[in-house]
């Protein structure tokens, strides 16, 4: 069962990913993801990546499309019956531009003796939805 402190811990965790993103500071990657990871953002065209080294060479290709700032919001988690972990957040990212997008994440957190981690994150762009036909 969650602890307060977990869920203080779990919040902390989805904060910190855009601070490390947001200072490209790549070599904290490990204390967002396990070795085991699975880190998918196939709606950024960026496909799946397994593992923690993997994330961060994701991450510092220097093609990589970064936003300037990532914002977490909307933070709920919840504990499945079989003890697994989940938080489901929003993200806002603003571009260099000014352009401000959305995302949803879903995620599967891990406690580790170094404290908690994604064990799983899913990242699904938010999009405008079709214009009515006819219209």
């Amino acid at each position: 069962m969650l602890t307060p402190a977990d869920r203080i811990a779990i919040h902390e965790l989805l904060a910190l990913y855009g601070h490390v993103i947001d200072e490209r500071a790549w070599e904290r990657v490990c204390e967002l993801f396990t070795e085991r990871s699975i880190y998918d953002m196939r709606d950024f065209g960026l496909g799946v990546v397994h593992g923690a080294a993997a994330i961060r060479a994701l991450w510092s290709d220097p093609a990589a499309p970064h936003p300037l700032a990532h914002h977490a919001t909307n933070i709920v988690v919840s504990e499945d019956s079989d003890g697994t972990v989940r938080a489901l957040s929003k993200g806002l990212g603003v571009g260099a531009n000014g352009r401000v997008g959305s995302v949803v994440y879903r995620d599967v957190l891990e406690r580790t003796a170094a404290g908690w981690r994604f064990a799983e994150r899913i990242a699904a762009l938010r999009r405008a939805p079709p214009a009515p036909r006819g219209s």
